[in-house]
C-alpha cells in the first residue's frame, strides 16, 4: 500500500494561482486608482467586479478542494 501511494502522480490545484492572481490584479487596480488624480473606474463598477471576482474564485475552490485534500 505504501508503494501505491509512493506512486501517485500529483495532479495540479488550480485554485491557489486563480486566487493569486485575482488579488494581484485587484490590487493592481486600487494602486493604480490611487496613484492617479482620475478614477479609473467608478465605485459603482468596481464594487460589483469585485463580487463577482470573489465568486469565480470561491466557485474555483469549491470545485477544486478534492484535489487539495491528496496533496497533503
Amino acid at each position: 500500500m505504501a508503494e501505491r501511494q509512493g506512486k501517485r502522480r500529483r495532479r495540479f490545484d488550480p485554485a491557489g494561482p486563480v486566487t493569486g492572481l485575482f488579488f494581484l490584479a485587484l490590487a493592481g487596480l486600487f494602486l493604480a486608482d490611487g496613484l492617479t488624480d482620475d478614477r479609473l473606474l467608478a465605485p459603482a463598477t468596481l464594487a460589483p467586479v469585485v463580487l463577482i471576482g470573489l465568486g469565480l474564485v470561491g466557485t474555483v475552490r469549491v470545485l477544486t478542494r478534492g484535489r487539495r485534500r491528496d496533496l497533503r
